[in-house]
């Protein structure tokens, strides 16, 4: 394969969600990355932690010597194998480390010695991370934003990817944004969502125009916080308000909470499953008791635990249903239409599914 030059094109890796090779320690890969990126560590966290004392203490000289020392033989092989396995998965991919310095130059060179010529990302993540930043905040700016407003349970995210050019805000936190939007996998840092944020951002606003759609959300998604430039421009954005009636939300989250909810616990979790769903139900509806008020939790509560044991014994789902009506009539209707009612000046139009998709082929010019 002929070689390929370093780059530092980070508009065009994103852009194209180029397969990118961090070889930083794991935990400052955890604290914040990119979504294509995979980590292959040139040093463990405890091998990098001892390098960076001993350059504090000896210099640059002396700690380039320790890292040889202690990446070397079988786990220098072992290493090299890992990051000869991604090239070869990725041959269009890039590596890099913090800074484009001396990490990603050496697995650079250990890799062309082993016959593999790879390209680097110069400047590294400290360099795409800026890029990233800068570009949030400039699209941030530029974009035309509309918001798909509902009821919970309208199934607003179902219809949003059916829009001409979405971004899926609780698909990036990974988090459906209330107090039962727990997903089975961990929310990512906020560092990772803002990246995510802003490379959704700069393909969609590439691929399709400035008129971007997302659904109406609270300033934290989860734990993930919007940036608050981007909440300053969606508490004015217009608003596409779906309607759906009450025995089909209550279908919808039947659905999302319950049935694929406890299929992800089982599938995680094996025997295990039934106990980490029926704790991540009652949990949830734990964090909302101070505002559902003693008397409703503890209904709410009996109603909820009667719907598990007749699901487990029996497979009936029927007594989900239950709850689930009364906890969308008695508190998320009222707390939502109040809400509403403040936006009411903003709204472009309501409407079924078919009637809001219908009607964004009418928006196409800035608002």
């Amino acid at each position: 394969m002929p070689s390929r030059p370093d780059t530092s094109n980070y508009r065009a890796l994103f852009l194209h969600a180029t397969p990118l090779m961090d070889v930083r320690a794991p935990l400052e890969f955890a604290r914040g990355s990119f979504p294509e990126a995979r980590n292959a560590p040139l040093m463990n966290d405890e091998e990098r932690h001892r390098v960076g004392l001993c350059y504090q203490q000896q210099g640059q000289e002396q700690a380039i010597r320790l890292g040889h020392q202690l990446v070397c033989g079988d786990l220098k092989t072992a290493r090299l194998a890992a990051w000869t396995r991604f090239t070869r998965q990725h041959p269009q991919g890039y590596l890099y480390c913090f800074r484009g310095g001396l990490r990603s130059h050496l697995v650079q060179q250990w890799l062309r010695e082993s016959g593999v010529d790879y390209p680097l990302v110069t400047g590294g993540y400290k360099a795409m991370r800026r890029y990233l930043i800068d570009t949030l905040e400039a699209l941030t700016a530029q974009a035309d934003f509309v918001l798909l407003s509902g009821r919970t349970g309208t199934g607003k995210t179902r219809v949003l990817t059916r829009l001409p050019n979405p971004v899926d805000l609780e698909h990036l936190a990974n988090h459906r944004g209330s107090s039962f939007g727990r997903q089975i996998t961990p929310q990512p840092s906020q560092i990772d969502f803002e990246n995510r944020l802003a490379v959704a951002l700069l393909q969609a606003t590439h691929r399709h125009g400035l008129t971007v759609y997302l659904e109406d959300e609270s300033r934290l998604v989860g734990r993930c916080a919007l940036p608050e430039p981007l909440r300053a421009r969606m508490a004015h954005a217009p608003l596409l308000v779906l309607e759906r009636p009450l025995a089909e939300r209550v279908r919808i989250i039947r659905e999302d909470y319950i049935e694929q909810m406890l299929a992800g616990y089982c599938t995680r979790d094996g025997a295990a499953g039934w106990h980490s769903f029926r704790e991540y139900l009652l949990g949830a509806l734990e964090r909302i008791q101070r505002r559902l008020g003693g008397e409703r939790y503890r209904r709410l509560r009996h109603e909820m635990e009667e719907a598990l044991s007749a699901h487990q014994q029996h497979g009936d789902l029927s007594g989900h249903e239950r709850w689930i009506a009364r906890l969308l009539r008695d508190y998320y209707d009222p707390m939502y239409d109040y809400q509403l009612q403040q936006k009411s000046g903003r709204i472009l139009l309501r409407g079924d599914p078919d009637t809001i998709i219908a009607g964004t082929s009418t928006i196409a010019q800035p608002f």
